[in-house]
């Protein structure tokens, strides 16, 4: 079951690193109606992994032994997840509010480093998402079978290709070469396997916060998809498409997860 688990936490990674590879082929910057189309798909699948493979399974986990309560642990878990995002935000935007008012070579490349900063903080709750369900697997302590860990590794997989992409090839645009550019999008995505194998260890250790784990991964993916996917897909023009591809994304992972769980 080992190779599997470490194979299941390599697969998001390597989904950044694809997208990040797209700077290789494609035209400097993406088209605005691409861009806002990926991000509404990513951020479908983010809320749909959200509910079917992390806040369902630690709500089933306490049917039995706490009832009608048994959805308190993963309100608690979720409301920390949130507040855990929350204070990352209040910490990162202002790093870039400090790199985006400087001027000159240094300034332009203390703003890059700020921007691939808050992509990699932001992709620690991915991958402990990834690694609470392979805990979960393992301890059999939740109900959550490998295929559907598979599924969500997947679908942060997908939600990660476009993100790749969006990191490498403005940076690219900025200046920098396709080749540096790729190495700073896939260096972004090193924290997801990096958080999701110390999630597996820990978690392992204290199985009865499995659905606090659960939930707590589902509320900072929630906090990312709202916060900063949803009003980066919806402003401006070319909402529409990135409300259809929200609705791909969704529908596609809650398949995966159903069809593989």
């Amino acid at each position: 079951m080992l190779p599997e688990v470490v194979l299941g936490i390599g697969i998001p990674f390597a989904g950044t690193a694809l997208g990040s590879a797209c700077v290789f082929f494609m035209r400097k910057k993406l088209n605005e109606k691409v861009q806002k189309a990926l991000t509404g798909f990513a951020a479908g699948v983010m809320v749909a992994a959200s509910i079917w493979s992390l806040i369902i399974p630690a709500i089933e986990q306490e049917v039995s032994p706490m009832g009608k309560w048994a959805f308190a642990p993963a309100l608690v878990g979720f409301w920390l997840g949130i507040l855990f995002l929350l204070l990352l935000d209040n910490v990162v935007p202002h790093l870039h509010m400090f790199a985006e008012k400087a001027e000159g070579p240094r300034s332009k490349a203390k703003r890059t480093t700020m921007m691939v900063l808050a992509v990699t903080l932001h992709n620690i709750p991915e991958g402990m998402a990834v690694g609470v369900v392979y805990a979960g697997v393992l301890s059999h302590s939740a109900n959550i079978t490998m295929s559907g860990a598979l599924a969500l590794a997947i679908g942060i997989a997908i939600q990660n290709f476009p993100e790749g992409a969006i990191i490498s090839m403005p940076l690219h645009a900025e200046g920098k070469s396709k080749g540096r550019a790729f190495l700073d999008g896939v260096l972004s995505g090193v924290v997801e396997p990096v958080a999701a194998a110390l999630t597996v260890v820990f978690a392992g250790l204290v199985v009865p916060a499995m659905p606090y784990l659960l939930s707590f991964a589902a509320g900072a993916m929630m906090y990312v998809v709202v916060e900063e996917l949803i009003p980066e897909m919806s402003s401006g023009e070319h909402s529409h498409s990135s409300v259809v591809m929200f609705a791909i994304g969704f529908t596609l992972m809650m398949a995966l997860d159903v069809a593989l769980g």
